[in-house]
């Protein structure tokens, strides 16, 4: 073992006892930035969001997702909410789970016992086996976004829960994941000197299968005190129905036979590659030629432009993929591209970068066509006006990544759709699109999900936005693989409430049942227009509930169920946030199985917990409505 490998050990064993940071810095100055790091930057509102002048106002540009940024403002209220004196939390302990925690006529996915939020869930389903189903969320149990993984094996009336984080021995060092002679692939991006710091948290998770019961799961890892980031995939064997999930490495050397370097799609410690929004799918389709790959997306944040080299340059989304089940990844590729015809702004912060970029973007999803293509959309910002816009990518996988030969071969992005964007709120780091009736964020970034019909191949998007005086849910279907979308049609019958959070699927066995679950939240009067200084927490006296809606193809609009009881807005500590995104997923039998995130409990010591309502996850088998 070489010095540098013993300098790793060293760091790694001494940070199992909590003190790996100041080893770390000791050993390895400067691999962190000069200066705060993003995450201390947002935390002390010195970085906040960009807002470009266009034709008719000024727009905002993507920014960190709020599950990113949550952590970095209610972590340290989280921990003094601990140090309150109390006779006790009013919890009353079960074996599986708490008594007073029920769902009542839905099923509680999370099975902790505290009084710390649960949210930004989703979901997926062993192809083979519709009761095996496992949910991924994000999970403050311990007082930040670590997220949380949950399975079931009896299609979702039981669950059982996973919560340590799959990274907790990973210490960022992205020089170690240049290309070798086992590994000709980069897996980073800048590949600047590791901070050898550990990862914090974790936020924005998801979860796919293959079509051997493999699942995988990512979220984003960071650091709050350096520039850390981590993209990875851990794969959970076919047996282990996603009870057991594979762990995120150390550095090489660290802890052998591991080569540091197993299910890392990438890694940085750098301003200029901030990442944000992983998503992850899996080619399950038994005939296809890409049978059992697995595809990876996200956004990069580039924070290195202006005067001090510290404001937003761009954002485009980035992709790798998987020939061994999430073990090795490819070299990562910006896919987001380049079309003037429908992309402009993309050299505004930078003269070096094509002004047709489509580099402004913000959450990407993923899914994959029983030929064996990859089929990518995105929201984006390179538009002349206020509003974005939803862009499309057709890809075609080739290649071994073991190899370093795989590539994705995603062509020039389409427009899927226009966006409109609606109200806005202050949560203390600019104006930001929400839902004013609850006061909690809506980003943009992340309003649009996409599904494919796996007996035709048809793709079909949802999305909300405003473009009818009032969030509202909307599909649109392609038919050739992503290259041109049908008009948006309205999913939503009823008028008069905020629509949001839609997720998608589609049911098989009985044609093209499309499945899309989402909220429904009171309006505020005057919610069209936003006051100077945006809507604020004053707002925040409307009820919400949850509900599944389906119908054949682009029958619109659709019949829907309501899911869960009425809810009130989060509150204290967590106010401001519900996740970014629900989740759904229709098994082979074609029974929907919606998670998302509600507040129908109650804490019973708001003193102690500084909430009066908890966020929790919840569920429900169902058949699609209008089938």
């Amino acid at each position: 073992m070489g010095k540098e490998e013993n300098v790793k050990r060293r760091i790694w064993m001494v940070g199992l006892i909590a003190v790996a940071t100041a080893v770390a810095v000791t050993l390895q100055p400067g691999s962190s930035s000069a200066g705060p790091s993003v995450p201390q930057r947002i935390a002390a509102g010195t970085l906040k969001p960009t807002y470009l002048k266009v034709d008719g106002g000024t727009k905002r540009l993507p920014f960190l997702s709020p599950g990113r940024t949550e952590l970095l403002t209610n972590s340290r209220a989280a921990a003094r909410a601990q140090r309150v004196a109390s006779d006790g939390a009013g919890i009353a302990v079960k074996s599986a789970g708490c008594a007073e925690r029920a769902g009542g006529r839905n099923v509680r996915v999370n099975q902790d016992c505290t009084y710390r939020r649960q949210a930004e869930e989703h979901i997926a389903a062993d192809p083979n086996n519709p009761n095996n189903l496992v949910a991924g969320m994000n999970d403050s149990l311990v007082g930040w976004n670590r997220t949380s993984i949950d399975f079931s094996v009896d299609g979702g009336r039981h669950w059982g829960a996973i919560s340590t984080a799959p990274f907790g021995y990973r210490l960022n060092d992205p020089q170690d994941l240049l290309p070798t002679a086992a590994d000709p692939n980069r897996h980073t991006i800048r590949g600047d000197a590791g901070s050898l710091h550990a990862y914090d948290a974790c936020s924005d998770p998801y979860v796919a299968a293959d079509s051997r019961g493999r699942f995988f799961y990512t979220c984003v890892g960071f650091d709050i005190a350096s520039n850390d980031s981590l993209a990875f995939v851990v794969p959970s064997p076919p047996g282990a129905k996603g009870s057991y999930f594979d762990q995120v490495p150390p550095p090489s050397g660290v802890q052998p036979p591991y080569t540091g370097r197993e299910h890392i799609v990438a890694e940085d410690n750098s301003a200029a590659a901030s990442y944000d929004a992983p998503k992850v799918t899996a080619d399950h389709f038994v005939h296809s030629p890409n049978r059992d790959n697995v595809y990876f997306t996200w956004t990069v944040f580039n924070f290195s432009c202006g005067p001090a080299h510290d404001q937003f340059c761009e954002s485009p989304v980035w992709g790798s993929m998987s020939t061994d089940h999430g073990f090795t990844w490819s070299t990562p590729e910006m896919i987001s591209g380049v079309n003037p015809a429908v992309c402009t702004l993309g050299n505004t912060f930078d003269p070096d970068l094509n002004p047709g970029s489509c580099n402004f973007d913000g959450h990407s999803d993923l899914t994959v066509r029983p030929n064996g293509e990859l089929a990518v959309t995105f929201i984006g910002q390179n538009t002349p006006t206020q509003n974005p816009q939803i862009l499309g990518l057709r890809c075609h996988p080739a290649g071994s990544s073991t190899a370093g030969t795989a590539h994705l071969n995603c062509g020039t992005p389409h427009k899927v759709a226009d966006y409109v964007t609606g109200p806005s709120c202050d949560f203390g780091g600019g104006l930001e699109q929400c839902i004013p009736g609850v006061y909690i964020r809506a980003p943009f970034e992340t309003a649009q999900r996409l599904t494919v019909d796996e007996r035709t191949g048809d793709l079909y998007n949802t999305w909300y936005d405003y473009r009818l005086g009032e969030f509202d849910v909307f599909v649109t279907r392609s038919t050739d693989g992503g290259t041109t979308w049908s008009p948006p049609r309205l999913v939503n019958p009823d008028r008069g409430t905020d629509h949001y959070f839609s997720a998608i699927d589609v049911g098989e066995n009985h044609g093209a049942q499309v499945a899309i679950g989402y909220y429904r939240t009171g309006r505020v009067a005057g919610e069209n227009v936003t006051p100077p200084g945006g809507f604020g927490p004053d707002v925040a006296t409307k009820m919400s509930d949850f509900v599944l809606a389906g119908g054949s193809g682009q029958a619109t609009p659709y019949r829907f169920e309501v899911l869960s009881p009425k809810f009130p807005p989060p509150d204290g500590i967590q106010a401001g946030f519900n996740g970014d995104y629900s989740g759904i997923t229709v098994d082979r039998n074609g029974i929907a199985h919606p998670v998302w995130s509600d507040t129908r409990n109650r804490t019973p010591n708001p003193t102690f917990d500084k909430v009066t309502v908890d966020e929790d996850v919840f569920t429900a088998a169902r058949p699609i409505p209008g089938r």
